[in-house]
């Protein structure tokens, strides 16, 4: 059993920068490709980037190639996503997730966070 807790998110202007992580639990979270997809409101849950286990691939939407950049740290079970150049598009509740069940880019993961808001607006 994994469980994964987020941090991070809040409210930012556009063009700011926002850091969010998910802490996961449990001896395996090393060997999962880890995701994060975001849901805004009346939208259905959107894919937006992938870490395989080694953190050698990395895998994004093109809505956010450029300006989003996912990490690892595999000695703490964390894994990052560092959003930068935010849009007011970007606003949705974000949720990290733990060993997709089939591809990395469909939302059927076996664990997920918690969620977070986060918020682009001036």
């Amino acid at each position: 059993q994994v469980q994964l807790v987020q941090s991070g998110g809040g409210l930012v202007q556009p063009g700011g920068s926002l850091r969010l992580s998910c802490a996961g639990s449990g001896r395996s979270f090393s060997s999962y490709t880890m995701g994060w997809f975001r849901q805004a409101p009346g939208k259905e849950r959107e894919f937006v980037t992938a870490i395989d286990w080694s953190g050698r691939g990395t895998y994004y939407v093109d809505s956010v190639k450029g300006r989003f950049t996912i990490s690892r740290d595999n000695a703490k079970n964390t894994v990052y996503l560092q959003m930068n150049s935010l849009k007011p598009e970007d606003t949705a509740v974000y949720h990290c997730a733990a060993e997709p069940l089939g591809t990395y880019y469909s939302a059927n993961y076996r664990y997920w966070g918690q969620g977070t808001q986060v918020t682009v607006s001036s």
